[in-house]
């Protein structure tokens, strides 16, 4: 057996960078070996260099009496990927096999031993760690092929050389369907320890002894106890002061109980590290490896850890700490949708990973809570001062709105209409279009910086609390990116040979196709946009043709239904439902570009990954806002000189109140439909497969099944699950951010929605979901950076918003300089004869033949329209180009947008200063915990040397005093 030949060696590395300008490493050995491990001495055994992470090959020399002598090597170390390759060569040959070999060690078959909570083999002893699942070769249908042969060496061979990396397994038949095979993984002491030091696991030294300050709220504390989890049910995690985990100084951690010492999940993590590395076949010098490649394969069914118990009742083991009960009645469970999130025991269960990521959400939620209440008194507002509205009152006014006579908006087919049948939509109009809606863009802008300030401060408590502020562990490359090398390359700066996956040339090939199709994507996405907007073209002249062109007052749905809001409604359905097509879409062929580009870690994959769905993301959701904010209407001509799409379409226009109310009417599809749409992925796909799977095991209801088999019949969450959380996420906090002006009441929707998502994915990890590998992670990764960049444009498209897309631009030019003389007729600032004097008037005998509408209309005989712009009368010395009140709006506009974006900027660069990234309190706790930790470790090595120092003088004082009789 391997464990037979393992040795013990102490490794001392030096490092002479004088002698050494290209930073080759020497390293001494002292090898102390077993006296029955001499006859391996004859052959090159490997030795692992674990604390620098370095696989080297070393000869090794026997004597001819007693055990080997000690053997003084310096030895260059290669490059770290072809030494891993010859170490692995090694191991194979003399512990474990390779596919085509026959000496295979097969884990101890053993029958379920009808304990369904159990965590451990059936000794009751070792824990499981991993649950590895095949279907047995033997019982499936015979292939012609031989391919139920060769899966069924490749598997041997692995699980061979996972014994021979010092796990421990064992297998039992399924209960339910004897063709499944449950493998369970067991990590003994010293492989644990042996992998903590690789991985530079952070690990507990002593109980944390610093004094937590109390809060400025402690006289709320009856307040948030009702918010806060109930410490008798989860009791709080007891904090350390932590250290990377060293062999050579095991005494000095805090090691109580060495089952406890490595929780479940530090041990799925370590376990999950070596599954990912070792081998299992060798085609011409290119290795496979890792268990991802042999699930995606199909020799395996699944690899995953255990949650430990159910998720409705506690386990029938009193040593379970049914921590996924705790989690399902205190996180998961609708009726503790008003409390706080144990973040601790979701860290402590999931890993940090998870853990952030909820910390990130509901710290969003909380202050989605602040603009929501802004948002919601804007609206208010708006609301209730709906009925002093000016301008408003003369679009619905019989004498004003109903006596003026508006142009054709399409060519032809499209009759003249009174101005009085917009008069609903105008009325809400007024509840968007208000002052309040300038006071809440503004406060968005400030609000945006605010919280990701906050947030930055919330996260350097996390990583101090969750010991990942120095995070040491060296990323491994992806096994997939080093099973494609095979191109060998000298280290510029080693100098030595190393593999890589492709050539420089090679490289710049993969890029360019990848960005290619990147780019052949987002065209498409503008080509669905172009397709949307041609759809409404078309439809507005079916619509205006079908439904009334005057308003009566007596029938409820003409009050609503005009030929704008028709034609706005239904391409915003359309546009959603592209939308989701495109979004189910291109999430397959972003996966495929990334996988073709072949990133080296699980970072650059995932970056990589972020970027391409995130930009995607943005043209799909947004293009369809950023038309109508800021394209649709702007450049419509004038009824005789109309602007033409493609030379066939004419321009849409927008309503006389502006394309606002219809940008609204886009944001609440969009967001309503998606969140909808998402919670139906989320909640009810899940729950529907594995309904189904239960009805299809017949005998389930008959027979007891394993904790393993439970958690099997989960759905597996995936590598990229969190990814979309995030993305969903994102792509919300877009809408919130940039188009919020038009739409006050976003955030509510925002907060509403998010209070639900939390307990959803809270609901949805616990109870549908095998339980994920615990990562490490220190912060949320490319999406911080996303969100800053979202916030920078969010000032620009809300100032935008306002100036160009609303008319509270030209009714404050109006109010104050057009309603008085010189221009006005009025003695005091008003707002009456706004609407009059925004509306050109177009001679009908001016249309063109192409244009000409039909002048028997049933609005009686009129030689005179109006339209939607500044410009002079039929008949003035400049007819139809724009007027004065036009210039004077538009610099109006501009003026706005600079003063807004410079103050808003000018607010956001201040508070970015004044607000550190970093508490103090958190900076001195940080300072604090590493000089106790280094006191500490020199204190605990010093008493060490200082007992060695003492009994050796001891021993010289015995030796020079004894007596010469002696």
């Amino acid at each position: 057996m391997c464990r037979e030949h393992h040795t013990r060696f102490r490794l001392m590395t030096h490092l002479n960078r004088e002698n050494s300008p290209q930073g080759t490493v020497y390293t001494d050995f002292l090898l102390q070996l077993h006296p029955e491990a001499a006859p391996l001495l004859k052959v090159r055994a490997p030795v692992f260099l674990a604390g620098s992470a370095v696989m080297l090959a070393l000869g090794w020399r026997t004597t001819e009496r007693g055990p080997p002598a000690p053997v003084l090597l310096r030895v260059p170390v290669h490059s770290s990927l072809s030494v891993l390759e010859n170490l692995d060569q090694t191991i194979l040959s003399n512990c474990g096999s390779l596919e085509g070999q026959q000496d295979f060690q097969a884990p101890e078959f053993e029958e379920f031993d009808g304990k369904p909570d159990s965590l451990f083999f059936n000794d009751g002893q070792r824990r499981i760690d991993f649950v590895l699942v095949y279907e047995d070769e033997s019982r499936k249908e015979p292939n012609k092929k031989g391919t139920n042969e060769k899966q069924r060496r490749k598997r041997q061979a692995y699980e061979s050389n996972l014994i021979c990396k010092g796990l421990q397994l064992e297998a039992t038949r399924s209960v339910l369907d004897d063709k499944l095979v449950f493998v369970k993984v067991h990590a003994p002491w010293d492989v644990l320890c042996t992998y903590a030091e690789l991985m530079h696991i952070k690990l507990p030294l002593k109980p944390n002894d610093l004094k937590t300050r109390s809060s400025a709220f402690s006289h709320l504390n009856w307040f948030t106890k009702v918010l806060s989890v109930d410490e008798n049910i989860i009791k709080p995690e007891q904090e350390f002061f932590t250290a990377p985990f060293e062999k050579n100084r095991m005494n000095d951690f805090y090691i109580v109980d060495k089952d406890a010492f490595f929780n479940p999940a530090t041990r799925s993590r370590i376990v999950y590290f070596i599954l990912s590395r070792v081998k299992y076949q060798v085609i011409n010098n290119v290795s496979k490896f890792g268990i991802n490649r042999l699930v995606s394969s199909g020799i395996y069914k699944a690899a995953f850890p255990l949650h430990d118990c159910k998720f409705g009742q506690r386990s029938e083991d009193p040593s379970c700490p049914n921590e996924r009960y705790l989690l399902y009645r205190e996180w998961a469970h609708p009726r503790s949708i008003y409390k706080k999130q144990p973040l601790d025991l979701i860290r402590k269960y999931y890993g940090e990973k998870i853990g952030i990521y909820f910390a990130w959400l509901g710290y969003y939620t909380q202050m989605l809570l602040l603009a929501a209440v802004v948002g919601v008194a804007c609206f208010l507002y708006g609301y209730l001062n709906q009925n002093h509205c000016t301008w408003s009152k003369e679009v619905c006014d019989p004498d004003i709105g109903g006596n003026i006579i508006m142009c054709p908006q399409c060519d032809k087919l499209c009759p003249f209409w009174k101005l009085n049948i917009t008069c609903e939509s105008s009325k809400k109009l007024c509840i968007f279009d208000s002052f309040g809606t300038l006071i809440f863009a503004v406060f968005m802008g400030v609000w945006v910086t605010l919280f990701l300030e906050f947030w930055k401060r919330r996260q350097a408590e996390l990583e101090y609390e969750w010991d990942t502020v120095e995070l040491q562990q060296e990323e491994q490359a992806r096994p997939e990116y080093e099973a494609q090398c095979t191109h060998v390359v000298i280290n510029e700066i080693t100098q030595e040979e190393e593999r890589i996956p492709f050539t420089t040339c090679g490289k710049c090939i993969r890029i360019t196709l990848c960005a290619s199709a990147v780019f052949f994507w987002i065209l498409l996405i503008i080509a669905s946009v172009i397709g949307i907007i041609v759809y409404r073209l078309s439809v507005f002249i079916v619509f205006s043709t079908t439904l009334p062109k005057s308003f009566n007052g007596t029938d409820p749905i003409q009050k609503y239904l005009t030929p704008q809001m028709a034609t706005s409604i239904t391409a915003s359905i359309i546009s959603f439902i592209i939308i989701m097509i495109l979004n189910t879409i291109y999430e397959k062929v972003a996966i495929m570009i990334t996988n073709f580009e072949l990133p080296r870690t699980q970072t650059d994959y995932e970056n990589s990954l972020t970027m391409k769905m995130f930009l995607f993301q943005f043209v799909n959701y947004y293009s369809s806002c950023f038309y109508i904010a800021f394209f649709k209407g702007k450049f419509v001509g004038y009824p005789g000189d109309p602007v033409y799409w493609l030379g066939k379409y004419r321009n849409e226009e927008c309503d006389p109140g502006g394309c606002l109310l219809e940008l609204t009417t886009q944001l609440t599809i969009i967001m309503g439909g998606k969140a909808i749409w998402n919670n139906i992925q989320e909640v009810l796909l899940p729950w529907i497969m594995n309904l189904i799977g239960r009805y299809r095991r017949v005998s389930g209801s008959e027979n007891i099944s394993p904790r393993w088999e439970q958690d099997y019949h989960l759905q597996p969450m995936g590598k990229l699950g969190l990814f979309y959380e995030y993305l969903e996420m994102i792509i919300q906090f877009g809408f919130v951010t940039l188009f919020v002006a038009s739409f006050p009441l976003a955030p509510l929707l925002a907060l509403v929605n998010n209070i639900l998502e939390i307990r959803v994915d809270a609901w949805k990890l616990t109870t549908q979901f095998r339980r994920m590998v615990p990562e490490k992670a220190q912060d949320i990764g490319a999406w911080q950076p996303i969100m800053q960049g979202i916030a920078v444009l969010a000032v620009v498209t809300n100032a935008m918003i306002i100036a160009f897309t609303s008319d509270m631009i030209p009714r404050l030019v109006y109010y104050w300089s057009f309603s008085i003389p010189p221009y006005g007729d009025h003695a005091d600032y008003t707002m009456e004869g706004y609407i009059n004097n925004t509306l050109s008037i177009f001679n009908v005998s001016d249309f063109k033949d192409r244009s000409k509408a039909d002048s028997n209309s049933g609005l009686g005989n009129h030689t005179t329209c109006r339209y939607r712009d500044f410009r002079n009368p039929p008949g003035h010395p400049q007819e139809y180009k724009h007027n004065i009140y036009y210039w004077h709006v538009v610099a109006a506009k501009l003026a706005f947008v600079i003063v807004m974006e410079h103050l808003i900027y000018s607010v956001k660069f201040f508070i970015s200063y004044a607000i550190p990234d970093v508490s103090k309190s958190t900076k001195s706790k940080i300072k604090r915990e590493k000089y106790l930790t280094q006191k500490l470790l020199h204190e605990s090595h010093m008493t060490k040397n200082m007992g060695i120092i003492i009994q050796k003088m001891s021993e010289v004082v015995d030796n020079n005093f004894r007596p010469k009789s002696e």
